[in-house]
């Protein structure tokens, strides 16, 4: 009988992809730092990324039944702590692809390339605690692997040296440090009802038969949503998120808007899942999680109605986006948690989409108002027609079927479980957040303005094409994100069979 962990490379490359980038870019950096400022860390970096994301792939069309397993314990325990099914290896592969295209944004944009091999690193280490969150299934390396996802970034926000930056680093590290704080409160009170150190149906459905550590177990969900709920921002744990969007390098907001969310979600389907497998009626449960919901969909969606800051209505967007990702969940199932990632997998790639098409058209500094984007379809047909596509996946209008198509899964397993408040909620999240997305759609439609707004003013005394300063990434982006969202909107079955 074996006495050692058992240890599959193949199967952590995901996550060992990102941590040797990392090795890779300090190494490179000690040994070249005068080299091209840096600036060669970042196609490196995105290299390793991509090669991660096809390594993670491979396990997204799998059988649920049967996941990828390391780090296994010997029996008779025999509990693996890294645990990969098909909807994990997805969440995997949007992780590396979303923190990739982040890099294409930040390489044709930052304003300081001597900076290229520090962002390069910071990045592929929040991208390594990403992956691994995903599969982790012991509440150890659960938790320190979500803070990894997240403390890096807090330098990536202000690594770009504005006031604005500060602020917003500022304010994501409080919100860090707080959320940490609920974190290791959370799992402690896991513990302590379950008495496992790991995530497992067996123990959530032993500890539920007596009242007094089913208290404990309720209460150890509340705190551990509560802590997840700041990174996927939730409200009410959403305040920093658009200072944060607004104050940072239009690369990193991508990475907080995408690659973050999608790690928060695999955060939080770990706990979720405990309960699915047991196959509980628990009330209490779905009431901690339909609260934010409820509160994320209807708060964001009214208060993305009234911005006219493009980067604070994709903010604000987020944030509702973060409710419709925890609607399906509060069915406790199967095929809740499937059709949550599946939403998320899709928000992420129309967020990466509206967030080249604004590096294209300098919304990072040039034209920050809606109105600035008049016309633009006819002025610049490659930023605004894959913006125009992903507004329409974003509000589930066609052409961009395979945003329709996610929100009705998303609304699918509340109806079956008889969540009503969620799904009218949800309803009611559809008809306004149509109103949202239009709006700024039609702007892109409409004739071009009688005078320039006051950011192209700006951009345009800088002299020509300054509006328009990204470059071959950041369109690389777009055409690739676009081409996502098009062939996901022709055959939608392409997303679903990756989720198991």
């Amino acid at each position: 009988m074996s006495t050692l962990v058992t240890l599959d490379p193949l199967v952590l490359a995901p996550a060992l992809a990102p941590a040797l980038g990392v090795v890779l870019v300090l190494v490179g950096d000690a040994l070249g730092p005068r080299r091209a400022g840096g600036r060669w860390a970042l196609p490196v970096a995105a290299v390793v990324l991509v090669v991660g994301a096809v390594l993670a792939a491979r396990g997204s069309f799998g059988a649920e039944a049967e996941p990828l397993r390391s780090l296994c314990l010997p029996a008779p325990d025999g509990a693996c702590l890294w645990t990969a099914g098909p909807r994990t290896s997805s969440l995997q592969a949007g992780i590396l692809l979303a923190a990739a295209a982040a890099l294409a944004l930040l390489h044709d944009g930052r304003p300081r390339p001597r900076d290229g091999a520090v962002t390069a690193a910071l990045l592929l280490a929040a991208t390594t605690g990403g992956v691994a969150v995903a599969a982790a299934r012991d509440l150890g390396t659960w938790v320190v692997a979500l803070e990894l996802a997240t403390v890096p970034v807090v330098a990536l926000v202000a690594l770009r040296g504005t006031r604005g930056a500060a602020h917003a680093g500022l304010s994501l590290l409080v919100t860090s440090l707080v959320s940490f704080a609920l974190l290791v409160l959370g799992v402690a009170l896991w513990l302590t009802a379950t008495g496992d150190a790991t995530f497992s149906s067996a123990t959530v459905a032993t500890a539920w038969e007596d009242p007094q550590r089913r208290a404990v177990l309720v209460l150890a969900v509340t705190v551990l949503v509560s802590g997840v709920g700041f990174k996927l921002s939730l409200v009410p744990f959403h305040a920093w998120t658009p200072q944060a969007y607004t104050g940072a390098d239009l690369g990193t907001a991508l990475y907080l808007a995408a690659a973050s969310k999608l790690s928060a979600l695999a955060a939080l389907l770990a706990p979720v899942a405990a309960f699915a497998g047991a196959g509980l009626d628990a009330p209490a449960v779905v009431t901690v999680l339909a609260v934010p919901a409820v509160a994320s969909l209807l708060l964001g969606t009214v208060v993305a109605l009234r911005q006219d800051d493009p980067l604070r209505l994709l903010a604000w967007s987020t944030i509702a986006q973060a409710g419709w990702v925890l609607v399906p969940l509060t069915a406790l199932d199967g095929a809740g948690m499937r059709a949550s990632v599946a939403y998320v997998l899709v928000y992420a790639a129309a967020t990466a989409v509206a967030f080249a098409a604004l590096g294209r058209i300098g919304a990072g500094a040039g034209a920050r108002t809606l109105e600035g984007h008049r016309g633009l379809l006819r002025r610049d047909p490659l930023a605004a027609g894959p913006l125009a596509l992903a507004l329409l996946v974003l509000a589930g209008l066609p052409p961009g079927v395979v945003g329709l198509v996610v929100k009705i899964l998303a609304l699918g397993p509340p109806v079956a479980a008889g969540v009503w408040p969620v799904t009218a909620a949800g309803i009611l999240a559809v008809v306004v957040g149509i109103a949202v997305y239009l709006r700024w759609f039609a702007v892109l439609l409409g004739g071009p303005p009688d005078r320039p707004a006051p950011g192209e003013q700006a951009a345009s005394a800088d002299g020509p094409g300054t509006a328009r300063r990204s470059g071959r990434s950041t369109t690389a982006v777009l055409v690739l994100g676009t081409a996502v969202l098009a062939l996901t909107s022709a055959l939608p079955h392409l997303l679903l069979g990756g989720l198991g």
